[in-house]
């Protein structure tokens, strides 16, 4: 119960960084398409700090046996979710935009300030795990389906600055290499801001949205429906079935950060990456919002159910 109330919390605070983005640009101050910019930040700069950061721990075997756990458990959600989720989408005839809001969680945003105030940080490394995993899905899946392109350009795949950062964060936890503290300490400080960076875009993508037409439009709640309930409910299936708690004395804890990481709002990526692709930003943005308010009472409520089934 304890951690279902935290969550609560954080969430409503994220939510809150929302309505801040959104004050801005009611107050003139910006405009809506200025939260381009702060997209391409967070993708690009931000991101990959929050993953260099947190792979520079020391290299023990509890350490390697929690992260293969957790890269298990994420491969195994990432694969099966994405044919579970292909197939709804030929089902309900749901459009791109739909699909892979409803596909990618907003892990990358929220897993770490939520697993740092729900766990604590010594938690987060694991946390990237999922987050890293939803990246590669991110720069290939995602981008294509978003960017319409007909195939993948593997060669910007492989020198995405998301990408070469988790191979160079691996790289250098296996070899025990530390980057010096000033580096640290600063990668540490940019990372933090993934969550209210990612929040404020939403919000200012949002004040430039006509309410009415948002909240009277019955297929967003069908998505959200998706996101929020349907998806959560197909992993917690999965990660019961799979026994992969039962691998590790962390296993429990594993499993539950994945399952946090999973059970979050619509990606605010997938928000971003419609801006830079030249897609349906403002519907992927709605989701986003309608989704992360939603998630206020779905996310502690699963996180109870995951306690009761596990």
């Amino acid at each position: 119960m304890e951690i279902s109330i935290l969550l609560a919390q954080q969430i409503a605070q994220l939510f809150l960084m929302i309505f801040m983005g959104f004050l801005i640009v009611k107050a003139g101050l910006l405009k809506d398409e200025d939260s381009k910019v702060l997209s391409k930040i967070v993708l690009y700069l931000i991101i990959p700090c929050v993953i260099l950061n947190a792979f520079q721990v020391d290299y023990t075997p509890e350490t390697v046996r929690g992260l293969l756990v957790a890269f298990a458990a994420s491969l195994l959600m990432q694969v099966v979710l994405l044919f579970a989720v292909s197939a709804l989408g030929r089902v309900f005839h749901l459009d791109a935009v739909e699909i892979t809001s409803v596909y990618y969680s907003n892990s990358g945003n929220l897993i770490v300030p939520l697993v740092t105030a729900v766990l604590g940080a010594e938690w987060v490394l694991y946390s990237c795990v999922y987050m890293s995993v939803q990246l590669v899905f991110f720069w290939t899946h995602c981008k294509k389906v978003i960017s319409r392109e007909a195939s993948y350009d593997w060669k910007k795949i492989v020198l995405n600055l998301n990408i070469i950062s988790i191979f160079v964060g691996i790289l250098l936890f296996f070899t025990g290499i530390r980057l010096p503290a000033l580096v640290n300490n600063t990668l540490h400080s940019v990372g933090s801001m993934v969550g209210p960076a990612s929040m404020i875009v939403t919000g200012m993508l949002f004040a430039g949205m006509d309410f009415r037409q948002i909240f009277a439009n019955k297929r967003i709640y069908f998505v959200t429906f998706l996101r929020l309930i349907a998806v959560p409910l197909m992993a917690l299936v999965l990660l019961k079935l799979s026994h992969l708690a039962d691998l590790s004395a962390d296993g429990p804890t594993l499993i539950l950060i994945v399952f946090l990481a999973i059970i979050t709002p619509s990606a605010s990526t997938v928000t971003q990456m419609c801006q830079v692709y030249g897609n349906d930003s403002r519907y992927a943005s709605a989701i986003n919002v309608v989704t992360t308010l939603a998630s206020i009472v779905t996310m502690p409520l699963l996180v109870m159910l995951l306690q009761m089934v596990l």
